[in-house]
């Protein structure tokens, strides 16, 4: 995965049809993807409950792009070896979901994969500061995390100070949670390059009609990339 801040759409499957995940994936890429990002909820750090090891396993075989694996879970050190196993691209741990997250993001790049921290609506940009020259990518929640199809939190101010503080580091900012061709704007123009979308992106279509996705990302891209240009 050669780095470049070209604008990215990732698709979060949370919101794809959960009967047939294999082919929701294939139809999203088809459509224009760049990323599949896979939310993975505990039940516990997050009101939720989602993905363990084998089921990113079973979707590892369908992704051909880029799988980004979100892990809502405390703790998330135990289990980094399992989503390495399963095929993971980029694995992201919560700053908050634990003490030693330089521990944290050592062992995930020691695994084999991309390293990213995350930080909810309330945690400070700062609380990442220390962590830049390991983390591969940042994740801004503009949502309480825990549930798909929630209204974005502005957070542009939080987006620009990280991309102050990542300066010239090969470091991705994500944004997760209520992008929609009216947010992408504002938070690409804040320093964002990688957009989590499910409900945008999967709103009107499905496997057998596939079309509205492509139209959803190319809405999204085309509303990001404007500003972008």
């Amino acid at each position: 995965m050669p780095f470049d801040r070209t604008v990215k759409i990732a698709p979060s499957i949370l919101s794809a049809d959960f009967a047939d995940f294999g082919r929701e994936i294939q139809a999203v890429e088809a459509q224009g993807a760049d990323w599949i990002h896979v939310d993975v909820m505990d039940g516990h750090f997050v009101p939720n409950l989602t993905f363990g090891p084998p089921a990113v396993k079973a979707f590892r075989k369908h992704v051909k792009t880029v799988m980004d694996v979100h892990l809502m879970i405390a703790p998330v050190d135990p289990y980094i070896y399992a989503y390495a196993e399963a095929g993971t691209d980029i694995l992201t741990a919560h700053v908050e979901a634990g003490p030693h997250t330089h521990r944290t993001l050592q062992a995930i790049r020691a695994a084999g994969m991309k390293a990213g921290v995350a930080l909810n609506p309330g945690t400070p940009a700062q609380a990442v500061e220390h962590l830049l020259d390991l983390a591969d990518l940042v994740c801004v929640m503009t949502v309480n995390p825990g549930f798909g199809g929630q209204k974005f939190i502005n957070l542009t101010d939080k987006i620009r100070t990280l991309r102050a503080m990542i300066g010239d580091r090969p470091v991705h900012i994500e944004i997760d949670g209520g992008v929609t061709p009216d947010t992408a704007p504002l938070v690409v123009n804040a320093g964002a390059d990688v957009l989590v979308a499910g409900s945008a992106v999967f709103k009107g279509g499905s496997v057998d009609n596939p079309t509205p996705y492509g139209d959803n990302i190319r809405a999204i891209r085309m509303a990001a990339t404007a500003v972008a240009a």
